[in-house]
């Protein structure tokens, strides 16, 4: 085997040398035709003759003296140069010649000679006028088809074309070998090395029996064919787990058979109806029609409409899963106590305070729970006997009263009143003992000897009453800049504040009854003030702006919390007596309870009122609160706080007392409050009453 390879290789390259041969000899016959005989020739023997050498000539264009060739027959007679022709415009000559004379301006003619040549001359419009020359020019074909080209937007020279083949300087194609022209390297002309020793390495398997080559007359062996389905289960699989089976058709009804009762076989007109409709508009795609027998039902002609349909809804149609939950309804419904377990409530109407000729703006309770304080529009205070509702005592005022608060010490007995720009404090000396009533003109008068003189600007000023007034009951009057809207008393009965929306940044202000002070806790307030509060056990003061409630330390100086109320106009505010809670009521008929120690946002929202609500109230020992609207209704809630922070406070609508007042001027019930120690609720509104529950 090795021998007759060696043999084939020497063939091999005896052709190779063969083929160089002659391709040697073709070389030498090419470069014998093509060299010059004359070539490298001895300078002292002959040239060839002339008939053997034919040299090269080289021929030249003929030049054609045109208009924009060199001609020197053609002589420019301005030869001023290239100036501006502008300069000359003054003079009569247009420049000098090269021998420094003056050349003169040519004759032109008027506009007259200008028609006339124009007209004479048929050629008129193919020449310009030089004006460095002062002549006409007759323009040629090619300077005629520049200026037809410019015209056009087209380029001037009509040889030129923009849109030539590209020529691409460095090839855009990627080569897989780098072009080189190095000559071969031997390597390539010697055997190689790692070829000889896999070439062995094949030679020694074959020797020892590893490799063993074919036999002649080898024949494939033929492929072999089985049954696919010899070793499948017959037994079902599983499904998929994402597998969803599909939707079964809907079964046919009555107006479907082939013999349907005459109540469901459409009239002339319901047909007509039907027809007129677009197909995607009608509710079905086909008419109930009557047979006598079925073997007179011709073939239904939407069927392979409605396959194809079904069709598209199998394998178009997503599919999805939907767990239906069994779940009872009354279990998602919070499970609340009976109203009958959380008595005591008010529910009927107990007393009616008659003798107002105004909207009742403001009601108040005493801390002993005898008496009972309103205001009204028609400028008067009402002192009233709440067991018996009989009036004891009437204080005619210069202003609208807007609110009118008992002070919260049993030791003195002091109602606050605020009238237009100031705020009253009375003394009702017949409803209260000798005793009481003297300690309490001696706790009004006690600050007048402390008044603060020399402040500049005032806020508000401490003024004694006239003795009209003093004769009354009024002890104290304290003037404000602005109008005041609302009084709430502290609970230790020294402090109280009061708020007047319009006066900005001193909207809010607080007084101290025994020092006759006042002072203004902000700078400058965030929004409209609508009502303010103090916290009843710790140092805290809550300001009620349109939309949000915030609660500040008095002691530190500092912004405690800012409660987001969600609502569009803020119109109430009262404080839960154990201070961790405390309820809102809005324009736009909302009561929200917010749990100060759980979020700054609205624990519950109530919506039960059909108006605007005007006034909220906490009882201050039952758990029990009310709200007042428009509506003319008065709603009253349970409200049990827990001592455990871990369990929510549990609100329950209890009753509602409908119609408690008539609307008047679109308003309706403006004020509730709750009896001190009693579970009854006193309301009043614009119809000048005054009710009370029980």
């Amino acid at each position: 085997m090795d021998g007759d390879s060696i043999v084939d290789s020497q063939e091999e390259l005896d052709d190779e040398d063969a083929d160089e041969e002659d391709e040697e000899s073709d070389f030498d016959d090419l470069v014998e035709d093509d060299i010059d005989p004359n070539f490298g020739h001895n300078l002292n023997e002959p040239l060839a003759p002339e008939s053997d050498y034919n040299p090269i000539v080289r021929e030249y264009p003929e030049i054609d003296p045109v208009y924009d060739s060199d001609s020197s027959t053609e002589e420019n007679e301005n030869t001023v140069g290239n100036i501006p022709m502008h300069w000359y415009d003054d003079y009569p000559h247009i420049g000098y010649d090269i021998d420094g004379k003056k050349i003169m301006r040519p004759a032109t003619g008027d506009e007259l000679d200008k028609f006339l040549s124009t007209m004479d001359d048929p050629d008129s419009w193919l020449s310009a006028h030089n004006y460095k020359d002062g002549q006409d020019v007759k323009l040629s074909a090619e300077e005629l088809e520049i200026i037809r080209r410019l015209e056009g937007n087209r380029i001037p020279d009509a040889d030129y074309n923009p849109y030539e083949d590209q020529v691409e300087f460095f090839s855009s194609k990627t080569e897989i070998m780098p072009l080189s022209a190095a000559p071969e390297p031997k390597r390539r002309f010697i055997p190689s090395k790692h070829e000889a020793k896999r070439i062995m390495k094949i030679v020694r398997a074959i020797r020892e029996g590893r490799i063993v080559p074919r036999k002649s007359g080898y024949v494939p062996p033929k492929p072999k064919y089985y049954n696919l389905w010899n070793d499948a289960d017959d037994k079902p699989r599983e499904e998929h787990v994402m597998h969803i089976t599909a939707p079964k058709m809907k079964l046919p009804t009555h107006d479907e058979s082939y013999n349907p009762p005459a109540e469901y076989l459409p009239t002339e007109e319901e047909i007509k109806e039907w027809n007129e409709m677009d197909k995607e508009d009608r509710p079905k795609n086909y008419l109930p029609q009557k047979y006598n027998a079925l073997r007179n039902v011709p073939g239904y002609g939407q069927f392979i409409q409605e396959r194809f349909e079904r069709c598209l809804d199998l394998y178009l149609a997503p599919r999805v899963r939907k767990n239906r939950l069994n779940i009872d309804p009354e279990s998602l419904i919070p499970k609340l106590p009976s109203p009958r377990d959380l008595q005591p409530f008010p529910t009927r109407l107990a007393i009616e305070f008659l003798g107002h000729e105004g909207r009742v703006r403001s009601i108040s309770v005493d801390p002993t729970g005898l008496w009972m304080a309103s205001g009204s529009d028609d400028k008067t205070v009402r002192i009233w006997e709440i067991s018996t509702g009989r009036c004891m005592a009437t204080y005619h005022l210069d202003e609208l009263v807007t609110s009118v608060v008992w002070g919260p010490n049993k030791e003195v007995a002091v109602l606050a009143v605020a009238c237009g720009y100031k705020v009253g404090l009375i003394l009702p000396e017949k409803l209260f003992s000798p005793e009481l009533t003297l300690h309490s003109e001696e706790y009004l008068k006690a600050g007048f000897a402390n008044v603060a003189t020399g402040e500049p600007n005032p806020k508000a000023q401490w003024k004694q009453p006239t003795p009209a007034e003093f004769e009354k009951g009024i002890r104290v009057w304290v003037h404000l800049q602005k109008p005041v809207k609302q009084v709430t008393w502290h609970r230790k009965g020294d402090y109280f504040s009061t708020v007047a929306p319009d006066a900005n940044n001193s909207a809010v202000l607080i007084h101290q009854l025994t020092k006759h002070q006042t002072q203004q806790p902000f700078k400058k307030t965030k929004g409209a003030v609508q009502r303010v509060m103090f916290h009843p056990t710790k140092p805290m003061f809550f300001v009620a702006t349109q939309r949000y409630v915030r609660q500040y330390n008095l002691q530190r100086q500092e912004l405690v919390k800012t409660m987001q109320t969600g609502v569009k106009w803020i119109s109430s505010l009262d404080v839960h007596p154990a201070g961790d809670n405390l309820i809102i009521g809005s324009y736009d008929k909302r009561l929200c309870w917010f749990d100060l120690d759980l979020s700054s946002k609205p624990y519950k929202t109530l919506r039960y009122h059909q108006q605007a609500i005007r006034s909220v109230a906490y009882h201050k020992r039952y758990p029990l609160f009310a709200s007042c609207a428009d509506d003319g209704n008065v709603q009253i809630f349970h409200g049990m706080v827990y001592n455990d922070l871990l369990q929510n406070p549990l609100i329950v609508p209890v009753k509602i007392l409908k119609n408690v007042h008539q609307r008047v001027d679109a308003l309706g019930a403006l004020c509730v409050e709750w009896h001190p120690t009693q579970p009854w609720l006193i309301s009043s509104g614009a119809d000048h009453t005054i009710k009370l529950f029980s």
